[in-house]
Order: structure tokens, then C-alpha cells, then sequence
């Protein structure tokens, strides 16, 4: 770029200042009717939006220039945020009619991936959260907010678990301080990363912004006095937001602090293997739990049940309130239907009211909160006799909302404010004089085109409008002639002529003022009624997050209703005891699903389970760890009864594959998942480990698995499922009393084998390799050549073994109980 404030016009030396001052931004440029993007930023525009490159100016003034029309920008500034890109919007804050020389402007926002607010931007069944991060040694300040909907939240974390909280939040945005910029806590290529200036992490300047945007005296009633890291990550926070984007954030009005300590920890490996919110295969949330589990019928209820499920209970008084709110829906088909129905006719009440006080909100937002207050009454009613806390709709009148925007705004308002048709008549006094000057103004233009053509005798004369011209008289060039000396010539046609007289001049100004007069109040009239509404922000905002928590509970009691499970009995014993329990994905998938028994207790914690490949060991050990979750969410469970002992986390060691983008194996990836289940599980975990070891040599292998499982039995002694091909282990139960062998069963028949899929005790000794891969549709050839292969092995063992030489296949295959 070369240019100098020399050879820049006033309009661009405007956009240089916003440049400059924004430099990590594209800048969209209002100028009239578009938004303008120049240099650098309209290539960078030109080639992610697909539009026209094109130039301004000539010479050495000449520069690169993008557009795009005002009223589109939605669409193309999805675009760039999806693709990470930070956008500045520079407006016209003065009516260019108005303004005297170069019309004022600036910066009236910056959005990025995490504070979008616009709807049509926004899943939403997912909350879209912006995260700041402060790392001092091994400790984490984190803060993450939902611009959308007010939520605001702060914890400090060991560095270890930061991870855990990533994946669980899953945030479209990252805050860290530039000292952090180089520092690797953090996976910049996973994650969209912004730094920021050191200074607003600061922790004094950090307190006393929270101070300010808060309205309090100091921070002991949000529990944050002594945390440091979590003030720093706090404050820079709220910093970032009033700066990006320069308007009333009024709806961030709490502080929660988050307690990780009643949660059961999930991390990324059991969030992924057990496929909550997400199929491991394509990344959609086709045959996921939260799939499965999500009937509800707000978009409130849709994020809180994610969070819900990612964020399991460990206070058994809570889980128990929960389980008996659903137990209280389930029992009345009638009572379901009805509250379905109601909730049905809410809106996104969240985001609604968090856009009222933002400030963008528009006519059709005040209608769709009407709407959904309107239904209140109705709701209050229903829900007058329930017997749960967590059901009750504990809130304030807001009639005064319903009847002030009823009162005031039309029920099909223009979408945008400032075109004005949004406020009823009768609403305002000076509103309606206006419009019926208006009115009275159209019928004055006929009576006027009928005396012309009377006076005139002119039978194609025509009063029109255009933008550029105003009102005039056309007249086709026939009658020429016949035009009176008192019409003032405007413009020449091919056809026709274009007049005006000084009546018709004088009633154009009248009509046009009138109609400006009207945008402008009716904006104005707006806004007021905006404020009004804001003021009761807060109990809307409770009302939301009420209807939010019912619609979850709803969603529970249909699921639970629909597919037939029970209330699970929770208690604060070691036990877990499932009785014909079902994988709930899984049984929606096939007909003749086969539940299975889980029983865990002191005396039998540790179950062995051998058998074949696709005998159903994997689903049976992942049913059973999501039924201890769906139960400590407080959800009914698949199974026809069941007792759990609440659970502090679940581990899951499943299914193998390479995590190449790290440079690891798929036996380092394994190992890794161990090493965090050995160092991490208490008593009251549950582990479940499939196939450990498998990864390398069969040596190595049950080496670490026997190993692993003897730490876990003697160490940790928490519950554990632990499915292996290495049919040795089946001699741990010799020297643990609380190990069982089980095993899946398989059926041999001529033909080949048939999965029973029955959970039976006992080891086994079989996997059926050859069998499995005959179904998978192995050539014959390769089938019968295997089982040559095996017959010519199993015949060596036998020799080898009766000779007591050690041969090969001796060293690496055989092993007593004494091995180990």
C-alpha cells in the first residue's frame, strides 16, 4: 500500500484513522448503501466472499475496493467468522442528509467467532462461548461467557484439566494475554486463539473493572476475593467485550463462580469413546446420546441439556430431585402433553432478552417475547400443584411487558427499524397525526391529477414518484402543446416530458417531511419502548433459564416414557448393580437388542469379559458406563432396574487410532489414556478398558495389561470392566477373589458362528478371528489358507510344548499364572 494523508480523500483518510487503530480487523466500511472494504482488506474480501474486485479513485488516490450491500450483511460476515476472521463495522452516525461536509463515523462494533449475537449466526442448541485463559505455573484462570444469552462463568483449574474443560465447552473463541502468545498450554491450531494486551489481565485493573461493570463494592459476593487467576481471567474478559463491541452489557449481570468439584469429571477420551455429543466417525451428533436423549422443545432446553450431560452430578440430593421431577412427569401422559404443548409456543427467551439489552434487538424480538410471556398464565396454571421444587414456576407479573409491547407494536412490522411500520396506530398521538397527513396526502395527489387533466385536457397526463425526482407530471409528448405556461420543465424522455408546479412542489415537501418525521419517530418510539422492556430483563432472563431447566426434565420424562426405562435407586455406596440393561443408542438402531446384567460390589470389582469380536464386549462396557451417567444427569435409565453408587469420574480406554496431527501412535495414544486413568482414578471411579495393551508385540502387551490390571485391583480399587483377547487374564480371578471372568456368547454351528450376545459367567478362550473375518467377507481363499496357517501353529505349540523347547511361538504366546 502507498498512499500518504496528502493523496487521501477526507472520506479515506476516515478509514485509514479505523485501520490503524484496528489492524488485526477487515474493516466494512458504510458508505451509503454498502459496506466498503479498500487495500489489503478488499482483496482479502474479494477472494473469501467470492464478490468483485474492483477500484476507487485514480491515479496515485487509486485503491483496491470490495462491497457488499448493507442489507446483506449477515450472510457475508457468517463467511468470515466461520472462518475466523475479525470484522469491524464502521457506520454513518449521522443522517448524510443532515450532515454538514464529511458525515461522521466510527466504529460501532467488532465481532468475532465469539461474540456473535445475530440468530441467523447461531446453533441454536449450542451456546456459543468466547473463553479467556491466564496461566500462572500449573494453575488456570478460565472465564467463559455466551454473549447471546448473559452467562457468565469463572473457575481456576489445574493446567492438566484444561483440556477436560475445552472439550467440554467447546468454545469459538480463546482470550490469552501476548506474554502467552508462544506459551504451548494451549492447542493453537484446535482452537480459534486472540491475545490480548497484558495490562487488562492485570490483577488490580481486572478487579476494578469487575468492580465497575458489576456495581459492587468489592467481589466477595460472587466467592472470588482469593481467586487470583480467576479475577484476571474475569476482568480482561469484560475488558475485551466493551471494547469489541461498544454498547450496554447490561445482560452479563452475574458472576457464577464454577465449583468443578460437583461435577463428575469427563475427560476428552470418555466424552469421545462413549460418543455424547458427538459420532466418532463424521463428528455429527448422528448416534450420540445427546441424540438420543434430547426431545425438548425449546432452544433454552436443547443447551442446557448439553451442558447437563457434559457436566454430570455428584451431590446425590440434587441427582434425587432431578430423578423425581421426571419420576412426577412420567406418571401422567396428560400432564406431559399439556406442558409439551405450552413450552412448544416459547421462544428462545434467553436470547431474546439478551438482544434487548445489547441493544439489536428488533420489532419482530419484542413480538416473539410477547408471545411467549402471553403463555405464562396458562404455564402457571398447569404447574400450580406439581410437587417438585424444579418444576414450579417461581416468577413476577410480567404482564406490564406483555400489554406494552402489545399496545405498541404492529403484529407484521418491517424488519427494519429505520423504514419505520412497526408501531401500531394509536399508540402515539404525534405518530398518528403524521400518518394521517400522509394518508390524506395520497388522496390529495389523485384529486390533483383529476383537476390537471380537467384544466389541462391532457387525458395521459400522470402524478409519479422516483427517488431521484420526487412527484411530478408526465406527460407523452403527443400533447406536447397543450402544457399550461405554469409547469416548470424537470426532465426530457424519449416519449414523454416530466413537470412541476409550485403546488405540487409545496405538497411534496409536506409529504416527504411527514414521511421522515415518521422513521424517525417511530425509531425513536422504538428505542423507548427497548428501554422500558430492559428493565425487566433480569426476571425474563430467569424466566428463560426456569422454562430451560422444565424442558429438560420434560425431555427426560418422554425419552423415559418412549423407550421404557426405570428410576434408578442412587445411593452413596461402592455398588452398581444393573439389572437387563440396554445401550440407549444402540436399541433405537436395531430390533432384537439383548440387554445384559452389570453387577459390581466389593466382593466382585474387577470383570474380565473374553469372547469374539463383535460379540457385543465393547457395547455392553460402554452401556454401562452411560446408564451411571444418564442416572447421575438425573435421567431414567434403559434397563428394568438398577442401583448405583454415584461415581467422581468415568474412564474409558476404547477403540484405537492414530492421533497423527500430535505425531502418536496409536500405542502411545493408548498408553496416554492409561497413564491418565492410573494417575487420576479414585475408589469410586468407574474404568473401563477394552483390548489394553493390543497396541504392540503380544509379549508387551499382556505384560502391560496384567500389570495395569494388578495396580488397578490392588491400588486404586475402583469398579472396572476390562475386555481383553489375551484369554490369560481370565487367571487373575486364581489370585484375586474379587475378579470374575465373563464372557459374550457365540454360537457354533456348521455354517459358522452366531452372536448370542448373552453376558455369561466364565472365561473363554475362543475369538473366533477366522469365523469373524468370513462374515466381514474375506476371500475363501484367504479363509481356508488362515486355517491352514492355524492348524500348522497350534501343532507346533503342541510339539513345543511336550518337548519343553522354547521356541518362538513358545516365547511369545505361552505364559503360566508363575509368568507373573
Amino acid at each position: 500500500m502507498s498512499f500518504t494523508d496528502q493523496n487521501l480523500t477526507p472520506a479515506m483518510k476516515q478509514y485509514m484513522e479505523v485501520k490503524t487503530k484496528h489492524p488485526d480487523c477487515l474493516v466494512f466500511f458504510r458508505m451509503g448503501d454498502f459496506y466498503e472494504t479498500f487495500y489489503e482488506d478488499a482483496v482479502v474480501a474479494a477472494k473469501e466472499l467470492e464478490i468483485t474486485l474492483t477500484s476507487r479513485g485514480v491515479g496515485e488516490k487509486k485503491a483496491p475496493l470490495a462491497g457488499i450491500p448493507y442489507h446483506a450483511l449477515e450472510p457475508y460476515l457468517a463467511k468470515l467468522i466461520k472462518k475466523s476472521f475479525k470484522v469491524a463495522i464502521v457506520e454513518q452516525l449521522e443522517d448524510p442528509k443532515l450532515a454538514k461536509g464529511l458525515v461522521k463515523r466510527g466504529v460501532v462494533r467488532i465481532v468475532t467467532p465469539g461474540t456473535v449475537i445475530e440468530s441467523a449466526m447461531l446453533d441454536e442448541n449450542k451456546n456459543n462461548y468466547l473463553m479467556s485463559l491466564v496461566r500462572e505455573k500449573d494453575l488456570v484462570g478460565l472465564t467463559l461467557t455466551d454473549l447471546s444469552t448473559g452467562e457468565f462463568q469463572t473457575a481456576e483449574i489445574p493446567l492438566d484439566k484444561l483440556n477436560n474443560e475445552l472439550i467440554k465447552f467447546s468454545p469459538s473463541e480463546i482470550l490469552i494475554p501476548l506474554s502467552l502468545k508462544e506459551d504451548k498450554f494451549i492447542d493453537k491450531e484446535q482452537y480459534c486463539v486472540y491475545t490480548y494486551d497484558d495490562r487488562h489481565f492485570w490483577i488490580q485493573k481486572a478487579y476494578n473493572t469487575l468492580k465497575e461493570h458489576f456495581n459492587v463494592l468489592n467481589l466477595e459476593g460472587f466467592g472470588l476475593e482469593n481467586k487470583k487467576l480467576a479475577i484476571c481471567s474475569s476482568g480482561a474478559l469484560i475488558s475485551y467485550l466493551q471494547e469489541t463491541q461498544k454498547t450496554n452489557l447490561s445482560h452479563i449481570s452475574n458472576i457464577q463462580l464454577l465449583n468443578l468439584n460437583q461435577f463428575m469429571v469427563l475427560d476428552s477420551s470418555t466424552i469421545r469413546n462413549l460418543e455424547l455429543v458427538k459420532n466418532i466417525i463424521d463428528g455429527s451428533n448422528r448416534g450420540t446420546l445427546i441424540n438420543t436423549l434430547d426431545k425438548t422443545v425449546t432452544p433454552m432446553g436443547s443447551r442446557l441439556l448439553r451442558k447437563w450431560l457434559l457436566q454430570p452430578l455428584l451431590s446425590l440430593d440434587k441427582i434425587q430431585q432431578r430423578l423425581d421431577s421426571v419420576e412426577e412427569l412420567t406418571s401422567n401422559l396428560l400432564f406431559r402433553e399439556e406442558l409439551k404443548d405450552l413450552l412448544d409456543e416459547m421462544y428462545d427467551l434467553e436470547r431474546l432478552i439478551s438482544r434487548v439489552s445489547y441493544g439489536s434487538a428488533n420489532a419482530k424480538d419484542l413480538l416473539a417475547i410477547k408471545k411467549s410471556l402471553q403463555v405464562l398464565p396458562k404455564l402457571s396454571k398447569l404447574l400450580q400443584n406439581v410437587k417438585s421444587d424444579l418444576l414450579k414456576l417461581k416468577i413476577k407479573d410480567l404482564s406490564s411487558v406483555v400489554k406494552l409491547i402489545e399496545q405498541s407494536i404492529k403484529e407484521d412490522p418491517k424488519f427494519t427499524l429505520r423504514e419505520g411500520d412497526i408501531i401500531k396506530q394509536g399508540y402515539n398521538s404525534e405518530l398518528d397525526e403524521l400518518r394521517e397527513l400522509k394518508t390524506n396526502s395520497k388522496k390529495w395527489l389523485v384529486g390533483f391529477e383529476i383537476k390537471e387533466k380537467g384544466r389541462t385536457q391532457i387525458p395521459s397526463l400522470k402524478v409519479k414518484f422516483n427517488k431521484v425526482f420526487g412527484y411530478f407530471i408526465e406527460i407523452t409528448n403527443k400533447y406536447s402543446n397543450s402544457v399550461p405556461s405554469d409547469y416548470i420543465r424537470k426532465q426530457t424522455l424519449v416519449n414523454a416530458e416530466r413537470f412541476i408546479t409550485e403546488e405540487l412542489k409545496h405538497k411534496e415537501d409536506q409529504i416527504l417531511s411527514a414521511e421522515e418525521k415518521i422513521k424517525y419517530l417511530e425509531y425513536d418510539l422504538f428505542m423507548k419502548i427497548i428501554e422500558d422492556v430492559k428493565q425487566e430483563s433480569l426476571e425474563i432472563q430467569k424466566l428463560g433459564q426456569l422454562i430451560s431447566k422444565i424442558d429438560v426434565l420434560l425431555s427426560f420424562a418422554i425419552v423415559a416414557s418412549s423407550n421404557n426405562y426405570c428410576k434408578p435407586e442412587i445411593n452413596k455406596s461402592f455398588n452398581l448393580n444393573i439389572i437387563n440393561g440396554r445401550h440407549p443408542v444402540i436399541e433405537q438402531m436395531i430390533s432384537d437388542f439383548v440387554p445384559n446384567n452389570t453387577v459390581l460390589n466389593e466382593e466382585s470389582s474387577f470383570l474380565i469379559v473374553t469372547g469374539s469380536n463383535m460379540s457385543g464386549k465393547s457395547s455392553w462396557m460402554r452401556q454401562t458406563a452411560i446408564i451411571v451417567l444418564m442416572a447421575q444427569i438425573g435421567s431414567f435409565v434403559p434397563a428394568t432396574q438398577a442401583q448405583i453408587g454415584v461415581v467422581d469420574r468415568i474412564f474409558t480406554r476404547v477403540g484405537a487410532y492414530d492421533d497423527l496431527s500430535m505425531g502418536q501412535s496409536t500405542f502411545m495414544v493408548e498408553m496416554n489414556e492409561a497413564a491418565n486413568i492410573l494417575n487420576n482414578a479414585t475408589e469410586n471411579s468407574l474404568i473401563i478398558l477394552d483390548e489394553i495393551g493390543r497396541g504392540t508385540s503380544t509379549f508387551d502387551g499382556i505384560s502391560l495389561a496384567w500389570a495395569i490390571a494388578e495396580f488397578i485391583i490392588s491400588d486404586i480399587k475402583a469398579k472396572t470392566l476390562f475386555a481383553t483377547h489375551y484369554h490369560q487374564m481370565n487367571k487373575l480371578s486364581e489370585k484375586y477373589s474379587l475378579v470374575k471372568n465373563y464372557n459374550l456368547a457365540v454360537k457354533e454351528t456348521d455354517e459358522g458362528i452366531i452372536f448370542i450376545r448373552k453376558l455369561l459367567e466364565g472365561g473363554t478362550d475362543k475369538s473366533y478371528g477366522i469365523q469373524v473375518a468370513k462374515l466381514a467377507g474375506i476371500p475363501q481363499k484367504v479363509i481356508e489358507n488362515s486355517k491352514k496357517i492355524m492348524q500348522k501353529l497350534e501343532l507346533e505349540d503342541e510339539i513345543s510344548s511336550k518337548m519343553n523347547i522354547k521356541g518362538k511361538y513358545k516365547q511369545e504366546n505361552q505364559y503360566s499364572l508363575d509368568s507373573f
